[in-house]
């Protein structure tokens, strides 16, 4: 108990790096996959197949090489050139990542509400961006809680592949103490920091679907 007791302290700096990268992650990944949306939808083809071609490349390729090529091919790109240290360079493909898995959920979302009420809206005189701000994009939120839900939860678990950027993530310092000690117990307690997190999530979106049920 004493030994479990001592892990704590460096797995919760672990877990810190880990909540870190998730938060801002959530925070930038959001807007940008719901401008990516909106921009898959334009009625602007050149645009819209764009960014078709981003989601497809995005989406088509791990997260793992996306993070590596961020690291370490992105310096030698023509024009781009930048080095990026360790976690902005995770922060980056963890971004543009999880947008275009974002922008697919939110596409669905806004496809699936009724074109009646972009008509009803149209007849009262509403822009095309009034419309999608008051009676779209609201009515769009209460229909993709449970996939967000899915996605926002996976993101917490992929956090763990920053490990190839060398970060002192929660699962970067349970392996470093499980071959410091030659014991399995620090992954067992990883996993248990890990489950508390998906768990608050988990509660979290189950407290918002069931708010926005009531109003349906």
């Amino acid at each position: 108990m004493d030994y479990v007791i001592s892990l704590l302290g460096p797995m919760a700096a672990g877990a810190l790096v880990t909540l870190k990268l998730f938060l801002i992650t959530l925070v930038l990944s959001i807007p940008l996959g719901l401008a990516l949306a909106l921009m898959r939808i334009s009625r602007i083809k050149a645009l819209s197949s764009l960014v078709g071609s981003y989601l497809w490349l995005v989406r088509g390729t791990p997260l793992m090489l996306q993070l590596l090529f961020v690291y370490f091919a992105l310096p030698f790109v023509p024009v781009i050139g930048v080095r990026l240290p360790d976690f902005p360079a995770a922060v980056v493909a963890f971004a543009f990542n999880y947008a275009a898995y974002f922008a697919e959920i939110f596409r669905a979302g806004i496809k699936s509400i009724d074109r009646g009420q972009y008509e009803g809206a149209k007849v009262l005189g509403m822009t095309y961006a009034q419309t999608m701000r008051r009676i779209i994009l609201p009515q769009m939120w209460a229909r993709i809680l449970p996939p967000v839900s899915n996605e926002t939860i996976t993101l917490v678990k992929d956090t763990s592949l920053i490990y190839v950027l060398a970060l002192n993530d929660l699962l970067r310092v349970a392996r470093g103490v499980v071959q410091r000690d030659f014991t399995f117990t620090p992954f067992i307690v990883a996993a248990c920091f890990y489950l508390g997190m998906t768990l608050l999530l988990t509660w979290v979106f189950q407290h918002l679907e069931n708010r926005h049920a009531k109003y349906e």
